[in-house]
């Protein structure tokens, strides 16, 4: 039966081979990178099309979990869903039980021993990341193939091998690519070796001084006020950091002086070399080479598809307005391929050995049977986010941009403009006061941000497949598709020309990458009313932690002291105190930006002198209504909501004890500063050490500790980035009226953030005697 094209791929028609009577009926199969996008297809059309075929599934060790229950995890996998339901979660689960075994082993890291019965070998695991470090990817691309076909030698047998490769193996060329062996002396021995020295090289390189200097410098600019732990685990992963990009570079600079564009595709051609040399002669060998592969056209389902893959981040950003050019040559063929065509491809390769001691090589894409250019990619993509705009976060739909296809030089001169004016951005706006204003400036900063970093990675990731001038010819691909037998083409057929492209891109496969981003936007719009609701706690074992200034009443350390030192004052002394405070301003402003716990130092000098006694008065007589009528009415309801719901209330502070007692009895437990006196009149000098940055965050383990209580179930609630250490310790942490650091990195790591004011909803008189 033939069953239309469009029909095809709706999914309609037949879409699996039932009959165990096929070409690897009894077979039993070896499968590699079976947790991967292309193994988990692998895996599911050979269990849901290959009734008979046995599997011995190689897995890497996953803690202290079994491999039958890795094997039951992977089962319950989207890409199994449409055979779950045809047959029964029971039948899968019989079905794997009675036909697939799992070889716990990993690649690159261990010796491996494998059945002696074997059928054939499909190696499709990899590393696919364009820029790992070149450790990572040689000792997966390259020792992992040398381990593999090793253990295929020492069985002693002589199963048919299958090593899934890439076209892009080619290298960065001009013209057509033919299928066979690649043409270069590289050794990969020595190239092997190489990579693996490379991290203990840069190890040692990244504890040079001039490294460590840059790295502490930058930590303590960014994380000073936290604390010094804080500044040393941000200066250790920066140092990290450094290692890996070195290393990154490493590869990408190695495979550029070999002739390829990356560490992946020159590590895939070693990888084929060492198979060629371990396995020609001794073992069937077929490589088969698919291009840039993607969702599924029919099989499982049509858009089937695990995270994303090449192109999907491209059209993301693209839909989502973040990506306004891109380097790329518009007639350029993106030489793009469904998995399901790939799965079936390696399926009839794994059927068919070759019929001399030579390997047979095959390309598995587009190009060559139904070319699409970067053009009518672009075109098709655009049509469908004009159709279906994406959700601008809140703000209504996303207008796609309208690419001119510029260049690589123009989009490289654009992205420079921009990083450096958005680096001048970031420096200013970080010094503004922290108000509504300034971070809805700093939104919109780290969009632009985002577009422009987005685009830097990925055109110089992706830029030398965008502009490639390459065809993989595919001759011995359709002659293989050709050899199927009539009734297995519909469900097991390979052929790119089936392929109607606006039809796959609009309506198959945009629609399943950008299912989940549209449902992770929907979640984020529902859930972006701020604070979470309480739960209720009966056993008292949830604290709520506030910070005082800023957070829960509209002052800092200055105007707290300002406040009853003008109190305190005739009129008249009013001026000189002030114009004392303004002289001294600039160092307490550089004692802030150095150490929070300096300056709460410096300033409470100036109590020096005080009578202990009569603050206590003023305090009492005159200024707590003050101090309550400056408390931000949502945070004092917030403090009341924290303890009808059972919690434990904690105030920590740096202003003086005395100053915080107006506020005392909405808590159980109040931490503030307490200023050493000597005969009634306070030495200027304090009791203990202020409770600052992570000295907050050690009080407040200690103090859960002690009380029972569980941090991950707690809250609490600060307003500059010093308190980030006591944020991060609880598990539901808000930033309130946040400085633009502590907005910044509320943001990135998705907090709640939120603005109470006093002019909102000023506190009645009811709530002031609540307080009381």
């Amino acid at each position: 039966m033939v069953v239309p094209r469009r029909a095809q791929e709706r999914g309609e028609g037949p879409t699996a081979d039932t009959s165990a009577a096929g070409p690897l009926s009894e077979a039993h199969l070896l499968v590699t990178g079976g947790t991967g996008f292309l193994g988990q297809a692998l895996l599911e059309k050979l269990l849901s099309s290959y009734p008979t075929t046995r599997i011995s599934l190689l897995l890497r060790p996953r803690g202290s979990a079994s491999g039958a229950e890795r094997l039951d995890k992977l089962l319950k996998r989207p890409v199994f869903s449409r055979w779950r339901k045809q047959v029964g979660a029971d039948a899968v689960r019989a079905a794997a039980a009675e036909r697939v075994r799992v070889i716990d082993a990993e690649l690159g890291n261990s010796e491996v021993a494998l059945p002696t019965d074997l059928t054939a070998v499909i190696h499709a695991a990899s590393t696919v990341s364009f820029d790992p470090p070149i450790d990572d990817a040689f000792r997966t691309n390259v020792q992992g193939v040398v381990d593999l076909y090793e253990a295929v030698r020492a069985t002693g047998t002589t199963p048919h091998v299958v090593h899934v490769s890439t076209a892009y193996v080619a290298g960065a060329r001009r013209g057509s690519v033919p299928e066979q062996s690649l043409d270069h002396t590289v050794d990969w021995r020595t190239e092997l070796a190489a990579a693996g020295a490379a991290r203990t090289s840069v190890e040692w390189d990244s504890r040079a001084p001039a490294v460590l200097r840059r790295a502490l410098a930058q930590a303590r600019r960014e994380h000073g006020k936290s604390g010094p732990q804080s500044v040393a685990a941000d200066a250790e992963k920066r140092r990290a950091e450094w290692v890996d990009k070195q290393l990154v570079e490493y590869g990408r600079l190695r495979a550029q002086t070999l002739g390829w564009p990356d560490v992946y595709t020159l590590t895939k051609a070693l990888g084929e070399r060492v198979a060629e040399e371990l396995l020609a002669g001794a073992v069937p060998l077929s490589v088969v080479r698919p291009a840039i592969v993607e969702s599924a056209l029919r099989h499982p389902y049509p858009g089937w598809i695990d995270g994303f893959k090449m192109a999907d981040p491209l059209i993301i950003a693209f839909g989502r307005g973040i990506l306004p050019e891109f380097p790329g040559l518009p007639d350029g063929v993106l030489d793009v391929i469904p998995v399901d065509l790939v799965v079936n491809a390696i399926l009839a390769a794994a059927a068919q050995p070759p019929a001399t001691a030579q390997p047979t090589y095959y390309h598995v894409g587009s190009g060559a049977r139904n070319p699409l250019t970067f053009r009518e990619m672009y075109d098709n993509v655009r049509q469908y986010f004009t159709e279906h705009p994406m959700p601008d976060g809140g703000r209504g739909q996303v207008k796609v941009p309208t690419w001119d296809f510029p260049g690589s030089r123009r989009v490289e001169r654009m992205l420079r403009a921009g990083e450096r004016a958005l680096s001048a951005a970031q420096q200013a706006l970080l010094s503004v006061p922290a108000n509504g204003r300034s971070r809805r400036w700093q939104d919109d900063l780290t969009r632009e941000r985002d577009k422009v970093d987005f685009l830097r990675r990925y055109a110089d990731l992706y830029g030398v497949y965008t502009e490639a001038e390459v065809l993989y010819t595919d001759a011995k691909l359709l002659a293989l598709h050709r050899s199927l037998p009539p009734e297995r083409v519909d469900a097991h057929g390979f052929d790119a020309a089936a392929i109607d492209w606006p039809h796959y891109l609009q309506q198959v496969h945009c629609p399943a990458i950008t299912a989940t981003v549209r449902r992770a936007a929907a979640g984020r719009a529902a859930g972006a009313a701020g604070l979470p609701v309480l739960a209720r706690c009966e056993d008292d074992t949830v604290l709520a932690v506030f910070d005082m200034e800023g957070t829960l009443v509209a002052s800092n350390l200055i105007e707290t002291y300002l406040l009853a030192r003008l109190a305190d004052l005739p009129r008249a002394e009013w001026l000189p105190e002030l114009a004392d405070l303004a002289r001294q301003l600039p160092k307490y402003l550089a004692a802030e930006r150095r150490d929070r716990g300096e300056f709460v130092r410096t300033f409470l000098r100036r109590y020096a002198g005080a009578d202990e006694a009569g603050l206590h008065r003023l305090v009492r007589d005159q200024l707590g209504d003050a101090l309550l009528r400056r408390a931000f009415p949502q945070a004092l309801r917030r403090v009341r909501a924290h303890r009808a719901a059972g919690h434990r209330t904690v105030l920590i502070t740096g202003t003086v004890d005395v100053l915080v007692q107006p506020l005392a009895t909405l808590f159980d437990e109040v931490v503030a500063s307490r200023l050493h006196a000597v005969d009634g009149r306070y030495s200027g000098f304090l009791e203990s050490p202020p409770l600052v940055g992570e000295a907050r965050a050690a009080w407040l383990r200690r103090y859960a500790a002690a009380a029972g209580a569980s941090l991950p179930d707690s809250y609490a609630y600060g307003d500059s980035y010093s308190d980030r250490p006591l944020l991060e310790v609880v598990g539901h942490p808000a930033a309130v009226n946040p400085d633009p650091h502590l907005y910044r990195h509320a943001r990135a790591r998705r907090w709640p953030v939120v603005e109470w004011h006093r002019h909102t909803l000023a506190p009645d008189d009811a709530l002031v005697e609540t307080v009381r």
